[in-house]
């Protein structure tokens, strides 16, 4: 298995690298890659089009433009191929084409932007006409040499059938001759009813090699004559350097050399990266931390609480006049709730590998997004992009931090620029990822609900006061002002991120209000929050009304038909309405997200304050399920995401900067305490493709909530619950 495609056009070559030369004391054999002023490539095997190359002994590499960082895309969007390709899927391995070849060759892959559950959703049509096309090439090929119509022949499982008169060639026979044959203009995809591939349970194409050790990430990168660096940065945003004494580490063993990073940073280069990150830790800096310095959460927090009765918002969703019916409302509940900024916490900090000259820029790096990473390359080196490439590995965690910034590649071009033809290997320190993130914003939420005197929900009033995600990091995206994302799975309709509740007067607004702490995208992203605020005060209103919270929400679901039959199918497998164990309180919640409709039924119990998660029941319903063997593994895995954030995420501010450096401030969950995951994997179809990796997280957190809400009579609208004493048993 390569990790890079390779063609003629690519003008590649790979070499081995021992880790015991490197100074490890264990050969692993990474397969690396040289950049095109390297030999070129010898062929592993016929190119039948950009997207595939069928070797002669009939292996099928199948070219994957998306990241892989654990979530599953990759052995995805090979079914999707497969599928169309009609081969055996038993000799399907893959390669990671590269952003610069995707540019030379006109975007052949499409986009390779790999967040907010996009790798299978906005690539499946493109995927599987890239498949298909194969298929009548090689059929084609075939024919031709059969002298025989192509409509006369079929194919299947690796393997050319003339019908009429039974002659069989296999893929690998005729890819050469496939390769020299225009692509089909026409192509017709496959009914959902005729698949194969698609919605069977494959066993992920990655697996072996990471059960193994083989497979390279960022961090394994070894290069020849390769130096090593480590960064600080201003510990407060903004800030910058003021000086620094390089003559204090001059002297010390392997310290290449002291470079200063655009304003904020300063590297230390050495021929390990711990004589770096030691040497750097000894370097006396002065920074300028500015008027940030004066931020601390509770600042921020006063900030916010502003925002939730200001007279002007952004409105995201409206219907009827909510304030007006408030108004003259026989009831009001209302309830104000906080979410705190969250860290990605990737296992896998921070880093790249930069080899610049005068006429090329080379970047080795873990990135959800490639072709970001290479217009950072560029705009680093000063190099066009023809002269940059980037060389995906796979990820040791993405969760939106390395698709929201590519600023650890800008850091390693602008260190190996000092440094010329040397390959530079930047790693930050866990302590430097923890508090130079980028943070899932901070927001605070003010609900307020009007009833009538029949206990009928007529209004409902969604304040959000707090920052804005694409304002910083995707401001050409804002909509007169308005960041969409903010409203995400509250808006009031459409196939993205819909409210699965109708009220006849809504009103959905945000106080934007934008601290210097950088936001960014965080696995489920704003859905998070807004899960956890609507379905947290959905029970409150039941409770006021004296409602059963099921039927609560049923009330108000009949124009929601999906939304509506996941919260049916979590409550029912969840045993809602049944008596539940001694001592053990059920909770429910519904979202919409990402174009998935998802739901949760959780079953806890407390003993004084401990809070032991039995059981969750999650349903999902994202239109088509490629893998969904897969996706159960996305739902169990985003729990213990969301489930980390609920009980022990949250990141502080004091003195402008974050407080939480390592994992003995930032706390996970241990599987000892992971509740039993029970997925509902219900495909609808219909056209609509959901995500799966990003949309289930957003309802295990308000589930727990309103299963502990039962347990104990409390109601936790502030987050992390380590704050209030509690912990998961």
């Amino acid at each position: 298995m390569n990790h890079i495609a390779k063609n003629p056009e690519m003008n590649r070559r790979s070499f081995v690298v021992s880790a015991a030369a490197a100074g490890g004391g264990l050969a692993l054999g990474f397969e690396l890659p040289l950049g095109p002023s390297a030999a070129e490539a010898a062929e592993t095997g016929p190119e039948v089009s950009a997207w595939v190359v069928i070797r002669p002994d009939e292996t099928v590499v199948i070219r994957i433009a998306r990241s892989e960082m654990g979530q599953g895309t990759l052995t995805g969007l090979a079914q999707l191929f497969a599928e169309e390709l009609e081969c055996d899927w038993s000799k399907v391995t893959y390669e990671f084409p590269t952003p610069g070849q995707n540019v030379a060759r006109k975007r052949v892959w499409g986009d390779f932007f790999t967040a907010g559950s996009q790798g299978i959703r906005s690539s499946n049509e493109l995927v599987r006409k890239a498949g298909a096309a194969a298929r009548l090439m090689l059929i084609e090929a075939a024919a031709n040499e059969w002298k025989v119509p192509a409509a006369e022949c079929t194919a299947a499982a690796g393997t050319i059938t003339h019908t009429a008169s039974g002659r069989k060639v296999t893929f690998g026979k005729v890819a050469a001759a496939a390769g020299k044959l225009e692509p089909p203009a026409e192509i017709k995809l496959k009914d959902p009813k005729d698949w194969k591939v698609i919605g069977q349970g494959k066993k992920r194409l990655d697996t072996p090699v990471k059960v193994t050790g083989e497979a390279v990430y960022g961090i394994d990168i070894r290069l020849p004559d390769m130096v090593y660096a480590a960064i600080k940065a201003c510990p407060v945003v903004g800030g910058t350097v003021k000086s620094f004494e390089a003559a204090k580490i001059a002297g010390r063993n392997g310290v290449k050399k002291v470079v200063q990073v655009d304003k904020d940073a300063v590297a230390v280069v050495a021929d390990s990266w711990w004589r770096a990150k030691t040497a750097l830790d000894a370097l006396p800096i002065v920074w300028d931390e500015g008027e940030n310095a004066k931020v601390s959460s509770a600042s921020i927090a006063s900030w916010l609480k502003e925002g939730l009765d200001a007279d002007q918002a952004l409105v995201g969703n409206k219907t009827g006049d909510a304030k007006a019916a408030l108004a003259g409302a026989a009831k009001k509940v209302e309830a104000v709730y906080g979410y705190p900024y969250q860290h990605p916490v990737t296992l896998e900090p921070q880093n790249a590998t930069a080899r610049y000259t005068a006429d090329k820029c080379e970047v080795w790096a873990s990135t959800q997004n490639g072709e970001a990473a290479l217009a950072t390359v560029s705009e680093a080196s000063g190099l066009p992009i023809p002269q940059c490439e980037v060389y995906k590995t796979f990820l040791g965690g993405g969760f939106g931090r390395r698709s929201t910034s590519h600023d650890y590649v800008r850091q390693a071009v602008l260190i190996a620029k000092e440094m010329p033809g040397t390959p530079v290997k930047l790693l930050w320190s866990r302590e430097e990822d923890m508090t130079h993130g980028w943070y899932h914003p901070v927001t605070q939420c003010k609900m307020t609900a009007g009833f009538d005197a029949d206990k009928n929900l007529t209004a409902l009033h969604i304040r959000i006061s707090g920052q804005s995600i694409l304002a910083t990091v995707m401001p050409a995206r804002l909509q007169e002002g308005r960041d969409p994302a903010t409203f995400s799975g509250l808006y009031p309709g459409g196939p993205e991120a819909a409210i699965g509740y109708g009220v006849p007067n809504i009103l959905v607004d945000h106080s934007m209000r934008n601290p210097h702490i950088h936001p960014g995208f965080w696995r489920g992203v704003n859905i998070n929050q807004n899960a956890i605020y609507l379905e947290s005060f959905m029970d409150e209103m039941a409770k006021e009304m004296g409602v059963d919270a099921l039927e609560f929400r049923r009330k108000l679901m009949a124009n929601h038909p999906k939304h509506l039959a996941v919260l049916n199918a979590a409550a029912e497998k969840g045993g809602w309405g049944t008596p539940a164990p001694q001592g053990v309180f059920r909770g429910l919640a519904q979202h919409m997200g990402f174009g998935s409709y998802v739901a949760a039924c959780a079953e806890v119990s407390v003993t004084g304050n401990k809070v032991k998660i039995h059981r969750i029941v999650g349903a999902t319903d994202p239109g088509y399920a490629v893998n969904p063997a897969q996706i159960e593994r996305q739902i169990a895995g985003s729990f213990v995401y969301g489930l980390t954030g609920l009980f022990y995420g949250g990141c502080t501010v004091k003195d402008g900067r974050i407080e939480q450096e390592n994992f003995d401030t930032y706390d996970m969950m241990r599987i000892s305490q992971m509740p039993k995951v029970e997925s509902i994997v219900m495909p609808s179809a219909g056209g609509i493709w959901g995500g799966v990796g990003e949309p289930t997280i957003c309802v295990a957190a308000p589930a727990v909530l309103n299963a502990i809400t039962a347990a104990t009579g409390k109601r936790y609208r502030t987050f992390p619950l380590r704050d209030h004493g509690l912990s998961i048993a």
